[in-house]
């Protein structure tokens, strides 16, 4: 023998990767009335009112305001889902989604 002793070798398990988020954004414009889009703001992305109200005064403000943050599939559906939302009603609401950096 000679006198060094073999460990075995640690096994790493490779980490599963996080999936990315995306940014579901509301867009702001002139004609959908403000009490709509708060309640749409409630409806699909279970808000309270002073969340929505909050939401909606932003992107008044800002031009677009980010409403959450899900995965990919999830915000392409809630997005897809708000806006026609206010499509059915006549409205020309629009929500988007983009990639978090």
């Amino acid at each position: 023998m000679t006198g060094t002793e073999t460990l075995p070798k640690a096994s790493t398990k490779p980490k599963p990767e996080r999936p990315k988020l995306w940014k579901v954004i509301l867009l702001n414009d002139d004609y959908t009335p403000r009490d709509f889009v708060t309640a749409v703001l409630m409806a699909v992305f279970r808000m309270t009112e002073a969340q929505a109200g909050g939401v909606m005064l932003t992107a008044h403000k800002k031009g677009a305001c980010v409403v959450a943050v899900y995965t990919k599939e999830v915000a392409e559906t809630k997005a897809n889902d708000a806006t026609d939302y206010g499509r059915q009603y006549g409205y020309p609401l629009a929500f988007t989604t983009e990639r978090e950096e």
